[in-house]
């Protein structure tokens, strides 16, 4: 039975964190050999992905792309000890290849929340009939996903078929309350909090 695309993304997730888990092993003495055959499966499905974007859909682009960018990281860090290992100028301690990379995770994460905080967030668009467009809908669902992240918000109890009934039920009013044919959702990050407005489209 072939797997969905939010499978492949689970088990890509998975493989790249064991990727990292299983480099700090042979860093640091634990294991002889570098993980080849499981960085050859991320490789795989990485190719694989990329050449089907225009197949997936807001969500999965937006997740395969954080995928990609975690992936690209470690892989720089990988390259680096690698060549230090060759030349004999790593430390054989599995603590200091841990902390080390430990230390660039919080650094970039560091760097991330700085941009975060400096960089403006909005995401618009407009319905006339959110059951005839899902697309758009998920579209705004992964949106506003993103800015409850962005905010430091709790995102994981935002379920799409609960925004589904939320967007359909407030175009609804929104059409019967203005004599209007679509409405415009915005999703915006308000320091530390997320919003999602909407608003008749004139």
């Amino acid at each position: 039975m072939a797997k969905t695309t939010e499978e492949d993304m689970n088990q890509l997730e998975k493989d790249i964190r064991q990727l990292k888990i299983e480099y700090e092993q042979y860093f640091g003495g634990g294991k002889k050999r570098p993980p080849a055959d499981l960085e050859w499966r991320i490789e795989i499905t990485m190719k694989r992905y990329s050449d089907r974007g225009s197949q997936m859909n807001f969500a999965q682009r937006f997740r395969y792309s954080n995928l990609a960018q975690m992936y690209t990281k470690y892989r720089e860090i990988f390259r680096k000890r690698m060549k230090k290992k060759e030349e004999g100028t790593v430390e054989r301690h599995f603590g200091a290849a841990a902390r080390e990379i430990e230390n660039l995770r919080k650094q970039k994460e560091a760097a991330e929340s700085a941009s975060k905080a400096s960089q403006p967030f909005a995401f618009t668009i407009s319905c006339k009939d959110p059951d005839h467009e899902k697309k758009k809908v998920e579209d705004l669902y992964a949106a506003f996903r993103r800015a409850k992240e962005l905010a430091g918000e709790d995102a994981d109890r935002l379920t799409l078929d609960a925004f589904q009934q939320f967007v359909r039920q407030k175009t609804g009013d929104l059409k019967k309350q203005q004599s209007a044919r679509e409405v415009e959702f915005v999703v915006t990050v308000d320091g530390k909090h997320a919003r999602l407005k909407a608003r008749v489209k004139s």
